[in-house]
């Protein structure tokens, strides 16, 4: 009996797409192929068969069915889950789980074997190449292995007794060794690994949140979930999400100490042949361990059996263009989908997993010690009301003082701000003018190193003019305020003698860079690292004992509801690099609000109170966790076009109970690459389908084609 198949694009189309199954093509859900779209010829999945014989009238063939893995079920089933979640078009997420699939293929390797011929004259080092021909290797390897020159092996090639094959790479990626011992754990240690191995055992999808101070050993304890896994199924895989590519090199190299191989990479670093690799041996079952970025989450695992999202706190696990999607909500969701355990570990864990964990969604493990005989850094707060650096300077006095010190004893220093650059601003001196990328809002950031004012938003880049180009006064141009490299330039004048470095996205551009980087403050060989939030998670630098945070008020000033729990999640984070050794660590805080409760709970490191302070804070307000949001965000080139879709828009807002619609407002960067930018929030009650409520507001209008709009589920910024 004929079949329709229903095939899903990779494209922003609201649903599958119905075609009819050739005979004899025996189609099974997953598979990819290709089918025809108007003029055009396009790869899609199958994610339906049905009876065609109903199906009143003519459908366009299923073109080709491509000799390609499918995509599993339980990939398939996250992919079409997360496109309603987010309330977009399913063909979105499916785009980024086809990414690997679609990735140049590697490039065959060339190989020389024996074709059984005999030479036509023998000599000994032909003998020798013949019999460490056993099998197909590179001819460099040949003659390597036979003590030849190239040339022997060159000859024999063109004597047609040996022969160049073009070989495919292997996908296979070497087995994990889930019984290699581990390290010793500590009690703390030991008690939080056995409740994860007997969730192991127990089966199917449960979840727990791994709560543990800086240096505590987390990773140790994950681990030996990891080895559980792996040792009770031989075809388990298993996913560790990290929020930084920085943070990639040493979580791999903690990975091949205890397995004896190097996991699967995964992410924008990855070459593209690579994560071509990566896709096809886990479609297929051949690669048991990832460790990537956030977009790990839609590959094709065929048997997922443990998802952990290392520092789940992390804004990083956000994105925010494209399909949008909080990485750290959708591993829980994959999980689930895949009767799987998840782990979200983090020494500062975000409200809403604290909220699971407390109404007992999570099990809840806590590691409240540092590993061996290291502790928490002593904390101080520098009011620098009282104590402020001299005129255009950025480091206070006690902060210089204990830089100095810390000098002298041989250790390290980190000096942090979280802001990249030499100076957040440019403005002209003669007439006032701050200097923004073409057609948007968002200030020019100097680069000194570059020479280059850049935006951070759009990307866009200029060298630095030397007359105003408002105004056209020569020499007016002034920096304002601190970035990395100007608090880099102080450290330098101050400590000449000292070996200073910068840690920050313009500075390592890859996963090669941050290794180097990581390696020479691991070794020794840098004094003070003046560092991003780059350097604040994860890393252990045993010499680090001072750290000193030059604006620690940065992440509370034109905040959102979130401000006050970022900030205090990426000081302590970075507080916490601090003597995780033997060494006694200190961190100094420079303020102008010491009394802001944010401050005072990290110089207490009383994160408890701090917490509950903020929970009774969103209870009030039915805000996450109590409540949830959302952010409709409409933009447009045309203004008065702009007005009145977000006018309609906003009339066209359904009425229901528990549901509150604010808007539309002017974006805060209301003005982006030439398009203007208008927000609405949405709050609701948990007891509320807001998915449901968002795509029945989204039905009742007709976006203009001059106009985006753009649905944002739980979001993280409010630009």
């Amino acid at each position: 009996m004929a079949r329709l198949a229903r095939v899903l694009l990779p494209l922003p189309l609201p649903e599958a797409f119905d075609y009819a199954e050739p005979e004899g093509m025996a189609l099974s859900v997953g598979d990819q192929v290709v089918v025809p779209l108007g003029p055009q010829r396009l790869i899609g999945v199958v994610v339906a068969l049905a009876d065609a014989s109903g199906h009143n009238r003519p459908l366009k063939p299923v073109l080709e069915r491509r000799d390609e893995p499918p995509l599993p079920p339980g990939a398939l089933a996250f992919v079409q889950w997360a496109g309603r979640y987010s309330v977009d078009a399913p063909g979105q997420p499916l785009a980024m789980a086809l990414r690997g699939a679609r990735a140049q293929k590697p490039r065959p390797e060339r190989l020389v074997a024996a074709t059984g011929a005999a030479p036509a004259r023998m000599t000994p080092a032909r003998a020798r190449v013949l019999a460490a021909a056993e099998a197909p290797m590179p001819a460099a390897a040949l003659a390597a292995a036979a003590g030849v020159s190239a040339g022997v092996v060159k000859a024999l090639v063109d004597e047609g007794v040996l022969e160049v094959r073009l070989v495919a790479p292997p996908l296979a990626f070497d087995a994990p060794d889930p019984h290699r011992p581990g390290p010793a754990l500590n009690a703390s240690q030991a008690a939080a690994a056995q409740v994860l191995k007997d969730m192991i055992a127990a089966g199917g999808f449960q979840a727990a949140l791994l709560d543990g101070i800086t240096g505590s050993g987390k990773t140790e304890v994950y681990l030996e979930a990891v080895a559980a896994v792996l040792a009770a199924e031989p075809r388990a895989q298993v996913l560790v999400l990290l929020p930084e590519i920085a943070l990639t090199q040493a979580v791999l190299a903690r990975f091949t100490e205890r397995f004896g191989v190097q996991p699967a990479e995964w992410h924008s670093g990855v070459p593209s042949p690579r994560r071509r690799r990566v896709w096809e041996a886990l479609a297929t079952g051949q690669c048991r361990i990832v460790v990537g970025a956030r977009s790990a989450l839609f590959l094709p695992f065929t048997d997922l059996r443990l998802v952990v999202v290392d520092e789940e706190h992390d804004g990083s696990y956000k994105q925010e263009d494209g399909f949008i999607y909080q990485a750290r909500d959708l591993a829980v969701a994959r999980a689930k989908i895949e009767g799987a355990a998840v782990v979200l570990a983090s020494a500062t864990p975000s409200l809403e997993t604290i909220w699971n964990a407390e109404t007992g969604r999570y099990r809840w493990l806590r590691l409240e010690t540092r590993h061996g005989v290291a502790r928490l850094p002593d904390i101080d707060l520098v009011d620098l009301r009282e104590t402020p650096p001299e005129h255009g300077r950025w480091l206070s006095p006690p902060l210089v003082q204990a830089m100095a010190e810390t000098l002298g004893r041989g250790e390290q220093s980190l000096i942090f701000l979280n802001r990249r650059g030499y100076a957040p601003l440019v403005l002209c001196r003669a007439c006032g003018e701050k200097l923004t990328a073409p057609d948007t809002e968002s200030w020019l950031v100097e680069h000194r190193y570059t020479g280059r004012l850049v935006c951070h938003l759009t990307g866009f880049s200029m060298p630095k003019p030397d007359r105003c180009p408002h105004c056209g006064a020569k020499d007016s141009l002034v920096s304002i305020g601190p970035g990395v490299e100007r608090v880099e330039e102080e450290v330098r004048e101050r400590f000449p003698d000292a070996r200073v470095a910068v840690f920050s996205s313009d500075t390592v551009v890859d996963a090669e860079a941050a290794r180097t980087l990581i390696e020479a403050m691991e070794q020794g060989e840098i004094d003070v690292l003046v560092a991003t939030q780059a350097a604040a998670k994860g890393h252990n630098f045993p010499n680090l004992t001072l750290v000193g945070v030059v604006d620690a008020d940065l992440g509370l000033r034109g905040g959102d509801l979130r401000a006050a729990e970022r900030t205090y999640q990426l000081l302590a984070q970075a507080t916490g690099r601090a003597g995780r050794k033997d060494r006694p660590g200190r961190a100094l805080l420079q303020t102008y609000a010491p009394d802001q409760a944010v401050m005072q709970a990290l110089a207490g490191q009383d994160r408890d109170a701090f917490v509950a302070a903020e929970m009774a804070e969103r209870e009030a307000a039915r805000l996450p966790p109590y409540g949830r949001l959302a952010a409709v965000i409409a933009s447009g080139a045309d203004p008065a076009a702009l007005e009145g879709f977000v006018r309609a828009l906003a009339a066209a807002a359904p009425n229901a109970e528990g549901v509150e619609v604010y808007g539309p407002a002017d974006a805060s960067l209301s003005l982006v690459r030439g398009r203007r930018r208008k927000r609405f929030l949405v709050r609701a009650d948990r007891s509320v389908d807001l998915q449901g409520f968002l795509a029945a507001w989204r039905a009742r209008v007709k976006v203009p084609g001059s106009v985006r709009m753009t649905i944002d589920v739980d979001p993280y910024s409010f630009l």
